[in-house]
């Protein structure tokens, strides 16, 4: 069994508030919001007519033209944050290191929005009007699959798919098949498309989403007391993990270490959490004792708070029971509340900003928090960003069906 350290040396995001990575991070340290009425359908009939859309999206700049029509928007999001990603970390994936080179990227949904237009167009015109390129477009691991063919990438291909905490487990999953040994780097994460009119009517028949269409801009507000639900975004987030010893052979930059990773599951409901959040203070718990470090060592947490009362709640419990005195000083954000909720891409988008907020030593704000919950008892970053002095840091994620993960990073100097 092997046990190799494991860095980051790129991050790639695509979200609503930037189209890279260093625009994304710059965005977010202002505390700009990405989230405005819907432009991508006609939402007009709608109970929610805004969410995070990623704005000016090119997929020429990343994508040979040919290709764009075989790729839904998640996989067009997947390859644009890995060229990002693969450009920060220099790496260059030949003859000699392809079979060490893999790729776990995931999709919460896949392309919905590809689905519903084939959908139509059976109805309308009949089976001969179907793409050929449909299933190619739509389905969940072709995000994976359209980066390991352009990348030459030849090492193990897997899709994860747990729903909102698809792109912590890829990243997490990714850091195992490193450890022992199965290849030298991976490229990881996930993306999500899902402004599309049948998963916001999904969402808001759940009751689920925000209802603030005069004010699309304050309506993701984490652990504020007058928080009325999640607002869709769209968007990936891609980390390049490699082992420590050949990301310094190549002389590369490293941004970060992978210092530890859990995931569980609350078995508990579909949709909500327990109230106390017990699942996800187990998975905090075991992600500290996979990086062999105590609560006080973390010195920021960039939260799962979606923005959903119950969910803000129990996740507030958890990291009070967790971090215990420790509580009252570690900086807790949610840069959810400036990018909306991207599904499938969260866990990911969340984990290169938590990457970020290590190597600047900065923590990003929340946006819109005017009368925090009473009940939420924590050291919540607030309109500007925070300078800290850490050496760790944290992300959550948690997903439909119970499922967890939590995700550490140490500084890298």
């Amino acid at each position: 069994m092997h046990n190799h350290r494991v860095v980051v040396t790129g991050v790639g995001l695509i979200s609503p508030v930037g189209t890279g990575t260093e625009e994304t991070w710059a965005a977010l340290l202002k505390g700009q919001s990405g989230i405005a009425p819907i432009t991508l359908f006609d939402a007009l009939r709608f109970s929610c007519r805004f969410a995070g859309e990623v704005k000016n999206f090119v997929p020429e700049n990343y994508i040979d033209r040919k290709d764009i029509k075989k790729m839904g928007r998640f996989i067009q999001f997947a390859m644009a944050a890995t060229q990002f990603a693969m450009a920060q970390s220099g790496l260059v994936i030949t003859e000699e290191n392809a079979d060490r080179v893999g790729v776990y990227v995931g999709s919460g949904i896949g392309a919905f929005e590809v689905i519903e237009r084939e959908h139509s167009k059976l109805l309308t015109g009949g089976p001969d009007r179907v793409s050929p390129f449909f299933i190619n477009a739509t389905i969940a691991n072709l995000a994976s699959g359209q980066i390991s063919i352009k990348y030459g990438a030849a090492g193990p291909s897997l899709t994860v798919a747990t729903a909102c905490t698809t792109g912590a487990h890829g990243i997490g999953e990714a850091w195992h098949v490193i450890q022992r040994g199965d290849a030298d780097v991976m490229i990881c994460g996930g993306s999500e498309a899902a402004v599309t009119p049948l998963s916001v009517a999904g969402f808001a028949s759940m009751r689920a989403l925000s209802t603030r269409n005069d004010s699309p801009t304050t309506a993701s507000r984490p652990w504020d007391t007058q928080r009325d639900g999640f607002v869709v975004g769209e968007g990936a987030g891609i980390l390049i993990l490699e082992t420590l010893e050949y990301a310094q052979a190549r002389g590369a930059t490293i941004l970060a270490e992978v210092s530890g990773y859990a995931a569980n599951s609350d078995a508990f409901h579909t949709n909500a959490p327990p109230e106390d959040g017990r699942g996800v203070r187990k998975v905090m718990q075991l992600a500290l004792k996979s990086a062999g470090i105590e609560p006080h060592q973390v010195g920021y947490l960039n939260a799962h708070a979606t923005s959903t009362p119950l969910g803000d709640r129990a996740e507030a419990q958890a990291i009070a029971a967790t971090f215990g005195p420790h509580a009252k000083d570690l900086l807790v954000s949610s840069t959810k509340s400036m990018t909306g909720h991207l599904l499938g891409g969260a866990g990911s988008l969340e984990a290169g900003i938590t990457v970020l907020a290590l190597r600047d030593q900065i923590a990003p704000p929340t946006t819109n928090l005017e009368t925090p919950d009473e009940n939420i008892k924590l050291n919540l970053v607030r309109d500007t960003p925070v300078p800290v002095a850490m050496d760790y840091a944290m992300t959550n994620s948690f997903g439909f069906g119970g499922t967890n993960a939590s995700l550490i990073f140490r500084r890298w100097s």
